[in-house]
């Protein structure tokens, strides 16, 4: 019987030294769970960053690329143009000839195509953006879709024009040349409305409505077709990189609306 608080005690110890153990075992799970989950996040968001920087290069190459080829088209193309008009205009021919009318025709032809092309090299090279602004760029945009009598355009701007961020600038009108694009391609539409707005709290918001045939989306603001077309793709790039949100609204037969915001603390 003398030996018995021995026991107890030596048991007691036991038990407590088991219970240590065993919170040393758990506390040491806990923290290398810790540790392993702020590892994958740190992995995560350095996949992001690197995915970033990558997708950031690639649309820095096309804006350069974009750049290259107005240059080229203006250096190039449009003064061989200029030169064939000159030509042309220099013709020592008599009204009654009968190439005249066949060479009139010519003329009216190419002076066309260099009108269209110097509205191209605008609308490519990204320096022009910066120099008159978005709203005055997307309004030079549609005054030459409305000049082909495509489509039906009105152009609206509310509140007090900011200037954006140059990058921000440049890809916002990517965006809505993409969406106009698609427009003339897809939805067989004969009107299209573009508002922008300037709020008061310095948000930035983009609509593009058209009365196409629409198409299905998913519920979360993108078409079902997302992921399968390169411009859209690019278009929800450039609008994530740049802090964008854009939506997509549209029904069936009833036509598309696009809304672009870009918030304060991202412009």
């Amino acid at each position: 019987m003398q030996q018995n608080p021995e026991i107890y005690f030596v048991v007691v110890i036991g038990i407590i030294l088991g219970l240590l153990l065993v919170g040393f075992i758990v506390a040491m799970l806990v923290l290398y769970k810790r540790r392993q989950l702020r590892q994958e996040q740190e992995v995560a968001k350095m996949k992001e960053e690197y995915d970033k920087e990558m997708l950031r290069s690639q649309l820095e190459i096309q804006e350069n690329t974009f750049k290259t080829i107005s240059q080229e088209l203006h250096d190039n193309i449009g003064q061989m143009l200029s030169v064939v008009r000159i030509s042309l205009s220099s013709l020592p021919l008599e009204k009654e000839h009968p190439a005249q009318e066949l060479v009139l025709h010519s003329r009216e032809v190419l002076n066309k195509a260099i009108v269209d092309l110097s509205d191209l090299n605008k609308s490519l090279h990204p320096d022009r953006i910066t120099e008159i602004g978005l709203a005055d760029s997307i309004r030079f945009e549609l005054a030459s879709i409305k000049r082909t009598g495509l489509l039906k355009v009105q152009f609206d701007v509310a509140g007090e024009e900011f200037q954006l961020p140059e990058q921000k600038a440049i890809f916002i009108f990517r965006i809505f040349q993409e969406i106009l694009n698609n427009t003339l391609k897809h939805a067989n539409a004969t009107q299209i409305n573009v508002m922008i707005t300037y709020d008061t709290d310095d948000t930035f918001e983009m609509e593009i409505e058209d009365n196409g045939v629409g198409f299905a989306t998913d519920g979360k603001g993108k078409p079902s077709a997302f992921g399968k077309g390169v411009g859209l793709t690019s278009l929800f790039n450039r609008a994530k990189l740049i802090g964008a949100d854009i939506y997509f609204d549209s029904i069936l037969n009833k036509g598309t609306r696009v809304t672009l915001k870009l918030k304060p603390q991202v412009i």
